[in-house]
């Protein structure tokens, strides 16, 4: 019989698996404080080594669906990733050393930052042919590899797969539509969250009977988020505008709830 904290990790990786559909990222965004304040983890630690885990694995979910709608974009994706395993693996070592809450309540903080960027940067189509090649080598691979780098050490720092900080990167380092640094995100969602994971499971900082119900739902979860992705990719300012707004109303929870427990 399933427990009710087994059945809310799964409605949890439900909508953890919804976000990264729909928008690449923000999944681990939503997944660390989903295990915190709704499952009932009690170590911040935990939750990050074990969202690591499930949210690498559903966006491999998503990421397989988005490859076979030709949204990813592999040579920017893969440069991008190699270069953010680096970073990750520096950051994660670095977020094991630092106090749990403190870690959230910057976590929050870094949150509401990015939404802020994604609400108001410039609205623009972009390139839908951008490809990494010999003639573009040259412009898009520093970028791709300076951008990937630092992605990749905020998320390993903070535990989370990056997906709401790599697609704006993307984006920043090849100038892509918004549809295509979702689906090419997913790549480096997979890739962080994975080396992030390894580095909390050697520690013992990961719960994996929580992790598998949370992989569950996040597989059942991507399905109907990449669906409402393809329907909102005309509309780009909307889909922005979604991921702007989901990433600072969490934000301002974790602040909200970190300010807290600091206090007490």
């Amino acid at each position: 019989m399933i427990s009710s904290i087994d059945a809310l990790a799964t409605g949890s990786g439900s909508l953890v698996g919804f976000v990264l559909g729909l928008i690449g990222g923000g999944g681990s965004v939503l997944a660390v404080p989903l295990l915190v304040y709704v499952v009932g983890v009690r170590s911040p630690h935990v939750a990050i080594g074990t969202s690591a885990i499930a949210v690498a694995l559903s966006a491999l979910a998503g990421l397989i669906g988005h490859a076979r709608h030709h949204n990813v974009k592999w040579r920017c994706a893969l440069v991008f990733a190699a270069s953010g395993i680096i970073g990750a693996a520096i950051g994660s070592s670095l977020g094991k050393a630092f106090d749990g809450q403190r870690l959230l309540l910057l976590f929050g903080c870094l949150m509401l930052v990015i939404a802020a960027f994604m609400f108001f940067k410039k609205k623009g189509g972009g390139d839908p042919d951008i490809r990494l090649n010999r003639m573009s080598a040259s412009r898009l691979l520093p970028l791709l590899l300076i951008y990937g780098l630092g992605v990749g050490m905020l998320s390993g720092f903070f535990g989370i797969g990056g997906g709401f900080l790599i697609v704006p990167g993307i984006m920043a380092a090849t100038g892509m539509p918004l549809i295509f640094a979702i689906g090419s995100s997913l790549v480096s969602v997979v890739a962080f969250g994975a080396t992030t994971a390894v580095n909390y499971a050697l520690s013992g900082l990961v719960d994996w009977e929580l992790a598998g119900w949370f992989i569950g739902g996040g597989i059942i979860g991507g399905l109907l988020g990449r669906r409402a992705a393809m329907a909102l990719a005309p509309n780009r300012t909307h889909l922005s505008h979604i991921f702007a707004g989901i990433v600072a109303v969490v934000g301002v929870y974790v602040i909200a709830r970190g300010w807290s427990a600091l206090g007490s």
